[in-house]
């Protein structure tokens, strides 16, 4: 299948990116966000088309794609007066890359296979870098033929694309991401203060450690952030916060207790109630110092 037309529902620190890497790939964007404003840079930037509503976005797309905050925005997105079932035309291909919730996911295809509308969910890793450098990795579920069709768009943004399985694995593969995640975020934040706290050089420490058995994707891109003191958001802690709550309550309905992201979730919890909700996933090194004190 050949995609002229794209729409794209949510342009924020990674939907932004991720937009713009399809239009300067030579597709026709077209995108809707809650700040009007914010498309108006994504035009003068990318030459992305702004729309001031979901159905103006998704009129006569062969693809529509929706990076959002959570899983109600995800199913109001979808399923309001004015969404993309309401929408959008038979045999669009709608694709969620919003991190959400499994169950929520199979809702969404079954609905679409009633609307005619193939839904997939596809969330990714690789944080704001990634999505702006086109090298993300993208867990997909769905049917094999659609996953075949999108792979040309997928292709814009990442660079590991797989398909997992059906309906809802994509999120479930979101969900084990995010376990090891968390407990690699929290381990190099704790190398850092033990770093400190005995005297070692932290940068030196870093490079020591991070070609050998230590080294991870976070210890590498992320610990250096928050040894400088950029906690810009690459990936919000509130998010972080919802994504885990979302790996917790899959792993009560599997019968699964996860001690580890339990921990994690709560100094997570504790960082937004000391108002660090909006800030990037290595400001946990801020609630350490500032537990210290």
């Amino acid at each position: 299948m050949e995609f002229h037309k794209i729409a794209w529902i949510g342009t924020g620190v990674m939907g932004s990116q991720q937009a713009g890497h399809l239009a300067k790939n030579g597709y026709s964007v077209s995108a809707y966000t809650h700040k009007y404003e914010k498309l108006l840079e994504l035009e003068k930037e990318f030459g992305i088309h702004p729309c001031k509503t979901i159905a103006q976005a998704v009129e006569d797309a062969d693809a529509i794609f929706v990076m959002v905050g959570y899983p109600s925005d995800v199913e109001e997105v979808f399923c309001s007066e004015g969404g993309i079932f309401d929408s959008a035309k038979k045999g669009a291909l709608a694709i969620d890359m919003t991190t959400s919730s499994p169950s929520l996911a199979q809702k969404l295809y079954e609905m679409g296979k009633e609307r005619g509308i193939r839904v997939m969910d596809a969330p990714v890793s690789g944080g704001d870098s990634g999505a702006r450098n086109a090298t993300l990795s993208i867990m997909v579920g769905g049917d094999q033929k659609d996953f075949e069709d999108a792979m040309p768009l997928f292709s814009c943004m990442g660079k590991n694309i797989i398909l997992m399985g059906p309906a809802g694995s994509g999120q479930h593969t979101k969900a084990a991401n995010q376990i090891a995640v968390a407990g690699a975020t929290a381990a190099y934040t704790e190398a850092l203060i033990y770093a400190e706290k005995t005297g070692l050089d932290p940068q030196k420490m870093l490079a020591a450690i991070g070609a050998g058995a230590a080294g991870s994707w976070q210890l590498t891109n992320m610990a250096p952030r928050a040894l400088a003191g950029d906690f810009a958001p690459g990936f919000f802690v509130k998010h972080f916060i919802k994504d885990m709550k979302i790996v917790k309550e899959e792993s009560q309905k599997s019968g699964v207790e996860l001690e580890m992201l339990n921990t994690v979730l709560s100094l997570y919890k504790k960082m937004a109630e000391h108002g660090m909700e909006n800030e990037g996933t290595q400001a946990l090194i801020r609630y350490y110092r500032e537990e210290e004190k």
